[in-house]
């Protein structure tokens, strides 16, 4: 498989890696008796100390549930909450914070969308077109509403590099199609979609376009208003922030026809035996007590990854890339599944004659913590023609040493399996 070119924007000044870890207390710990290598960074990432305090300062002085009380732990609690809608909001380039719903993550957010934008509008005989390369979070919810309302997901294919085809997207939009989902990169192959491009071809068909950011967020810099889609989702896990809390955007107009997913406290006007009335969007969607913890600690790690020089953050998270495809590639029995020109920090991989679940087992024996199985991405594994992978995702405190020590750790695999 060809090696994937990689574009380097000009820096000042290198990026200081050594600084950055220093902020990460997991990051330095042994594993089996070796260093930790952290590689799993597309299925969760480690926290810096500034997320971990926020979430101790809010369990150690601000707790209190948020909205209405008047007491000043609630008047403090609301304030990280709204804060971090307010920073979520500046982090996508959103118009306003009224355009950000907080949710549980990714598959949160784009199960709202489903039922509550979507279905409504779904007919028999509709179509909804979501490319190969998803994640089971943007393929299963649109199966689901598309299975109630007799209408069908439309699979847009991927090459063999693990570049969308524009051309049979372009095929699969039609008067009938009413919605495309795509990622912006691709958790298993990590492929850059060029979602401006997808958002215009949609937009000849007055397709709305929703786009899971979950991959892209903690990489790349991002503008819904410039990229022109209808909806963006990411997660705070995989942004260096707490689990349990992500990130909705959506345009004014379409969360105001929409209706609540979920019924309960916080998210309505008025409520009487007779009938109750909803709030404006965003509360109409965030019923119940939400992860008010999460929040603080996701505004914490917009806040660290702001405050970081991105354009060298850029170059350092490239080179790694292109040090891992250079170096794993150059190994006899190795195979790269994806190669598309335009990717982000993930690299997968089998290796012959060693399960991707045997391999991952192995590294972990050296400290090496990868990935290994389907990662939520069936249809991919089924595009390339295999079971499993085992997927190294990088992040912004990893280094090319840690490059090399994959390397020699899949190398020493081999070695133990006589391959």
């Amino acid at each position: 498989m060809s090696q994937a070119t990689v574009s380097k924007p000009e820096v000042a000044t290198p990026f200081d890696v050594e600084a950055v870890r220093a902020e990460f207390p997991a990051l330095h710990q042994e594993v089996h008796g070796w260093p930790l290598v952290y590689l799993d960074n597309a299925a969760t990432t480690q926290k810096p100390r500034a997320v971990i305090e926020a979430v101790e300062r809010f369990y150690t002085r601000d707790c209190s549930n948020i909205h209405r009380g008047v007491h000043t732990l609630a008047e403090r609690a609301t304030a990280a909450y709204e804060g971090a809608r307010t920073r979520s909001a500046r982090a996508l380039g959103a118009a306003s914070p009224e355009e950000v719903v907080l949710t549980h993550g990714t598959t949160e957010s784009i199960n709202l969308v489903a039922r509550s934008f979507l279905l409504p509008r779904l007919a028999p005989g509709d179509e909804v077109a979501v490319s190969w390369m998803e994640h089971h979070a943007n393929i299963v919810p649109w199966q689901i509403v598309c299975g109630e309302a007799g209408a069908t997901v439309r699979p847009v294919a991927i090459d063999d590099r693990g570049v969308l085809d524009l051309d049979d997207l372009e095929r699969a939009l039609s008067p009938r199609t009413r919605m495309v989902a795509v990622s912006h990169v691709s958790n298993a192959l990590g492929t850059v979609n060029p979602i401006r491009k997808i958002v215009e071809m949609a937009r000849a068909h007055q397709v709305p376009v929703l786009v899971d950011g979950a991959q892209a967020v903690p990489h790349l810099p991002v503008d819904v208003q410039a990229l022109g889609c209808d909806f963006y989702a990411f997660s705070g896990h995989k942004v260096y922030g707490p689990s349990g809390i992500g990130v909705l955007w959506g345009r004014r107009e379409h969360l105001a026809e929409m209706p609540p997913m979920l019924g309960g406290g916080i998210m309505i006007r008025s409520v009487s035996f007779e009938g109750t009335t909803f709030a404006d969007p965003p509360t109409r969607f965030e019923a119940g007590t939400p992860n008010i913890e999460g929040a603080a600690g996701l505004a914490a790690a917009l806040d660290f990854l702001d405050g970081l020089d991105r354009p060298a953050l850029a170059v350092h998270e490239e080179s790694l890339i292109a040090h891992a495809v250079e170096t794993l590639s150059a190994i006899p029995g190795v195979h790269l599944v994806g190669t598309a020109p335009e990717r982000a920090a993930v690299i997968s991989f089998t290796v012959d004659g060693i399960h991707p679940h045997d391999l991952g087992t192995l590294l972990d024996g050296r400290g090496v913590a990868v990935r290994a199985g389907h990662h939520c991405a069936q249809p991919v594994m089924k595009r390339f023609g295999v079971p499993a992978t085992a997927r190294a995702s990088f992040a912004l405190y990893n280094t090319h040493d840690e490059v090399e020590v994959l390397a020699e750790a899949v190398r020493q695999a081999q070695e133990m399996f006589g391959v």
